[in-house]
């Protein structure tokens, strides 16, 4: 059984940033895809950003492209999201998630993926 960690979150003010990390109790390669989404008050979960395990390629949520980075250490078995420039509206409750089977493609569905993290808040306001 996969366990996720999420740690990072916090309050930041508009145009900060904040580097938010995931920590897998397993290779983060032997899954098909790390994601992060994200869940504001009142809103439906949505994906944020998606690293796949087969060729390392990405898939970025058209707000924050530009914005975000995904990045995975393999080794360290992390996988972590660059925040900057935030916005007000990148306030949520962040969460990282994995697919367990193979995939060429990165899935934005949730329910598509497998383990989840508890999540961690992120806030940005003055």
């Amino acid at each position: 059984q996969l366990q996720l960690v999420e740690y990072g979150g916090g309050l930041v003010q508009p145009g900060g940033f904040l580097r938010l990390s995931c920590a897998a109790s397993k290779f983060t390669f032997d899954y098909g895809a790390i994601g992060w989404f994200r869940q504001a008050p009142g809103k439906e979960r949505e994906a944020v950003s998606c690293i796949n395990s087969s060729d390392g390629s990405t898939y970025y949520a058209d707000s924050v492209k530009g914005r975000f980075t995904i990045s995975g250490n393999h080794t360290k078995k992390m996988v972590y999201l660059q925040m900057n420039s935030l916005k007000p509206e990148d306030t949520a409750v962040y969460y990282c998630a994995a697919l367990r089977v193979y995939s060429t493609s990165c899935p934005i569905e949730p329910f598509k993926y497998d383990y989840w993290g508890q999540g961690t808040q992120v806030t940005v306001s003055l």
